[in-house]
This record gives C-alpha cells, structure tokens and sequence, in this order.
C-alpha cells in the first residue's frame, strides 16, 4: 500500500486538533447510548524499542543554530524519567507499549529478551502489544519473555493480540488459548470502563518470523471488528486499538472499523510531528493524527518513533456518549547532555560548561518536543548489570575466517592496506562485501537476490577468529534489512545508479554495488544505462544462472540506508515511496552474526558467486 496516499489522507483532517464528537450510526443517524460522566485520560507510549536500551544511538540535531550530535539516545533509564515526569500531576495515565520490544542488539543476543523485560518493568507498562519480531525465535522464546515481564509480581503487563490463537497445548497456551496472549484489557478511568485491544500484523510475522505453524494469525480488521463488537455487548464504548501493524494500515483501519477512538501504533518507526526547527525529518507532520471511524466519529491515530528515542504523550477526553471530545499531544524526542560538536577546524569537541547550559535552556524552551532526561538510577542499576555482559559477548567467538577475506570498495580502489588485499580485489572486487550480501540474502527468509552497497562494510577480515565484535565493526552502522518488490529493469537502473555514484566526481566509492544472487559486467568506458551487461539471475537452492528477466518481480533486501535512495540507490527511494518496500527490522549487524555461526567457517567464495565478474576501468583496460 502506499504510504503517500495515506499521508494525503492525514493532512486532510489533522489540522483539527481539537473535535467535538457526537455518536452517529454508520447511515449518519444519531444512535443512543448509555451516558457515562466525561473522562479525560493521558497516555504515554513508545513502540519498537527492538532491544535499544543501552543508548547506543545518537540524533543529529540543529540547535542553538549550531550542529549537534547528541550521544546516549536510548537509554531506557532515561525513558524511564521521562515517564516519571511525564505522569507527574496527571491523575490518569496510561502507558502502553506498542510492540516490538525484541531483537535489534547484543542485549537481545544475549539475553534473548530478559534485559528488555527487566527495563520495561521498571515503567511499568498498563499494556503491550505482541509485535511481529516478538516471535522471530517462535513462540517459546515469545513466552520466556512475557514470563520475565510478569516476574514483577507488582507489575504484570498484559500482552495483548486479538488476532493471535496459539493452539492449546502449545507453549504460549498450555491451558487455554488466552494463557499468555490476551485479545484485550478492560481499565476503569474514573469509574469509565475504557478497553486497549490489541493487534499484530498478519503476513510479516508469519512471513518473516518464526512462529509455530500451529499458531493462528486472523485478519487484522476481521478480529479487531470481532473485538470491538464482543466489548459494545458490554457496554463498553471507549475503546484503545493498541496495534503492531503500521502507520499506514493504522489510518486505512481507522476508516475500516466502528466504535474504535484512538489507535497507538508501532511496526512503521513513524515519526509523528514537526521537528523541522530542529533539523529532523519526521513522517508525518501533525500528532496525533485525526480521521474518521466508520461510524464517521474522530479517531486519533499517534506513533512515537523507534529505538526508544521518543515518548508519545496523547491527552484524550471521551464525551459522556463515549465519542472523541479532545485529542492533542506532543512526541517527546529524549535527550542527553552528552553532546558533541564541531569546531571551526572542523574537529569534534564535548560540549561544556556555559555552551552546555545553553543547549539545555534551548532544550526545555522546546515546547516538550525535545526533553531532558536523566537517566533513572534504579533502572540504570539495572542496565549496567547487563552491560557489563554485554561487553564481555562482543569477544564472544561466532565463527572462523579461514583465510583473509579482503574488502575493497570498488575493484583496483586500494582502499586496503592489508598485504596482498589490493591485488585480491583487483578485478572482482570485495571478498566481504560478497559474503555480507550472501548473508543477507539467507537472513531475509522471502527474498531472492540481495544487494549491498560497499561503503556499508568497513574492515578487512583477518583469518582467524571472528567475534561478535567483529561483526560490529564490520558492519558498525544502525542499519536493518528491507525487502523490496522490484522488477528486473528496476534493479538494472538502481545498479547503474549505484555504479554512476561511485564513479563520478563528487560521487562515493562506498555507493559500488555488491550483490547475492546477481552478478554482472561492468564496462565503465560505456554511458550511463550500458555500463553494466549480462546480468544474471541464480534461484535459491539451484545452480543455474539465467539472464535476469526485466519484467518479472523479484524480491530484493538490501540495508535500511539504501533502501531510503541514500548513496546513489535513487530507485530504491522510488520503489519505497510507492509502497512495495518492506523494512523487517533485522539488524544488519546481527544478521550477519547469526549466518556466521550457522555455517562456522567463512572462505572466500567460488569465483562464479562474485557479483562483479568482469570490470573494465575508465581507460577501457580490464583489471
């Protein structure tokens, strides 16, 4: 589906950030309903953590008109002063989690989803929805998690999917269906019974996870319906969806479904908000967003970003017939003051003293849009036990490189200086490049050719041991792997572009094209649109090459960066704006990790396997 379209949709409506509701039926008749007293509630939510705890990102911001990169973005102890704070003074609040707590970084490695339990329970969360990546290692691995959520006896977060029916007998419903997973809470509000149902979305996780295939994954507006239907016979009418399937799909149920106010959102990392004064992009301009039910009463629809970089504070007043009265918020992007800049010679410097206060002043002079938060000391108590593991696993041995495995950007570069690399990636190129792309191609469990730009890949690999950290360094950068729908001309143009981007003054290097599945010539002597010939397609599991069809569709992942048309990749952006991109949230970092120590012992491969088969320079000389 496409993204733009909804976005139109959006701005449509959004400009109305305060609605007085009224109950009508889908046919625009008034319908009667059991008056209650009004009630107003504030919720706090996040999405999409993927075990980000430790505060290993950064945003780059412009502030006090100056650039700026702020450190330690992430770190769930600072989350968590940020909701102290937020709640403060508020005499309802909810705080909702909505999916995707799991899998991203070494503290999921590690801990398989215990640090991210312990952390979260340090919030306290009144609800989570069970996000897609939750059952990346199927359903047993989904329960020890929500065991560690539930160890806080004081604290207990519901898990919540109205669409998910594990079969009975099965780790996630030894007893009964709704042992572990419940379709919906009910909270009473100032004597007001309020509903938070939740939903996770169908095709990705069965697709791209690895749920058992016994567990049963209804159609998202089918059980939300269903759901929403069972909660009106109660009487209950203000109703929470508390979803894992996407901005997008977030807006086109809004219009889909009857009774439902507010949808909290997780799985498309949208930023909702103008961040613009700051120098941030963000996905969609307002928060929340307001639409329509099917009923043709408001819905507030609102997101809060990724990697626990942002909180969602959403103010919700229900009018005595249970519709929208009041809907506004702010997303809160939380900052550190562990800042670093720039000089006038251009070396990066801490930010200090009076500059540091400064930067301060203008964060709390933000509106709430950028906010301060120490980081807790209970919760980084608990961080820090884990960190101190994590640090030992990034000596963790994954694998063996039986030899040295080269990198070069782009054939006869000579970017390394490692003895015997540049006349090893002479002609064909990068001996790693090729294996991070088989990688990615084995990790991306739909996909059919893989593509990966050079830059993207940093070192040489000794032979020798090959550790965690060293996955890390290879591949240092907070990238994911996404799948996109592309046609064989499609693919032919990205790699010429990739290849032009590379090759042109004021171009990258880093933008040469490495693939799995794909191989080509390259002929630089040749005008953009014909440098690259015989392009050849090999299915997985055979070993035939065809020539790559230019009408048929093919599913190609490739990292995060690329995907968004970065480094020269412009049909990439194409394909994602048009809505045939799919960002899985793997971390490219890890999915690499996790190939090599499938199969142990990384060789150099077979020459047929090289993407680049044939370069010819500038000069018309074959390397």
């Amino acid at each position: 589906m496409s993204f733009v379209r909804f976005l139109s949709s959006a701005s449509v409506i959004a400009s109305l950030l305060v609605i007085q509701g009224c109950d009508f039926n889908s046919s625009g008749s008034a319908t009667p309903t059991n008056s209650e007293p009004e009630v107003s509630l504030t919720i706090l939510h996040i999405n999409d953590h993927h075990s980000h705890i430790a505060g290993d990102d950064s945003i780059a911001l412009t502030i006090d008109g100056k650039s700026t990169t702020v450190k330690d973005v992430g770190n769930m102890a600072r989350v968590k002063t940020a909701f102290d704070s937020l709640s403060a003074g508020k005499p309802n609040v909810l705080k909702l989690h909505a999916g995707d707590a799991m899998v991203g970084t070494l503290y999921y490695t590690l801990f398989k989803g215990e640090a991210d339990a312990k952390l979260m329970n340090s919030i306290c969360f009144d609800a989570m929805a069970v996000g897609n990546h939750e059952f990346d290692d199927s359903d047993t691995r989904l329960k020890s998690f929500i065991d560690a959520l539930h160890s806080d006896v004081s604290c207990k977060t519901p898990v919540l999917s109205a669409n998910i029916k594990p079969a009975v007998g099965t780790a996630l419903a030894p007893n009964k269906v709704d042992d572990y997973i419940k379709p919906y809470i009910i909270k009473t509000v100032d004597g007001v019974k309020v509903a938070i149902v939740g939903l996770t979305i169908k095709g990705k996780t069965q697709n791209s996870s690895s749920p058992l295939p016994t567990t049963v994954f209804e159609d998202e507006l089918v059980a939300a319906q269903r759901t929403i239907d069972e909660l009106k016979a109660q009487n209950i009418t203000r109703i929470i969806l508390l979803s894992h399937i996407g901005y997008p799909y977030d807006v086109e149920l809004a219009g889909k479904l009857t009774d439902v106010d507010v949808i909290i959102g997780g799985d498309s990392h949208t930023l909702m908000g103008d961040f613009s004064a700051y120098n941030i992009t963000s996905n969609v301009k307002d928060y929340p967003s307001l639409h329509k039910n099917k009923d043709g009463h408001p819905v507030c629809v609102a997101q809060a970003w990724e990697y626990n970089k942002a909180v969602g504070e959403l103010a919700v007043t229900f009018t005595e017939t249970g519709s929208i009265k009041q809907c506004s918020g702010t997303p809160h992007i939380i900052v550190s003051d562990n800042i670093i800049r720039k000089d006038a010679n251009n070396k990066k410097y801490t930010v200090k003293d009076a500059e540091l206060s400064t930067y301060l002043n203008s964060v709390s002079s933000s509106n709430g849009k950028l906010l301060f938060a120490a980081a807790d000391a209970t919760a980084k108590s608990i961080l820090d036990s884990y960190k101190s593991q994590v640090d030992v696993l990034k000596n963790e041995q994954i694998g063996v490189a039986a030899e040295l495995l080269c990198h070069e950007r782009i054939p006869g570069g000579g970017l390394s200086k490692t003895p015997g690399c540049t006349a090893a990636t002479s002609s064909r190129g990068s001996d790693i490049a090729n294996i991070v792309a088989q990688a990615f191609l084995a990790q991306s469990l739909t996909s059919e050719i893989a593509i990966q730009n050079g830059g993207g890949v940093r070192i040489d690999v000794p032979a020798g041991s090959i550790t965690v950290g060293t996955a890390y360094t290879l591949l240092p950068f907070s990238n994911t792997l996404t799948e996109l729908d592309m046609t064989g001309a499609e693919i032919k143009q990205v790699l010429e572009e990739a290849l032009d981007n590379a090759t042109k003054t004021g171009g990258s290097t880093g933008s040469y094209p490495y693939a799995a599945g794909l191989r080509w010539n390259v002929d630089l002597t040749q005008p953009f649109g014909s440098r690259i010939s015989k392009l050849e397609h090999k299915a997985k599991g055979t070993t035939n090459w065809v020539p790559l069809d230019a009408s048929r569709t093919y599913k190609v992942v490739s990292n995060s960066f690329t995907a968004q048309g970065q480094d020269g990749y412009l049909t990439f952006k194409k394909v994602s704006e048009r809505g045939d991109a799919l960002n899985t949230y793997l971390d490219y970092a890890q999915s690499f990790v996790d190939y090599v120590k499938k199969v142990g012992t990384l060789n150099k491969l077979p020459s047929s396997e090289y993407s680049t088969q044939v370069f010819i320079n500038a000069s018309g000389v074959q390397q």
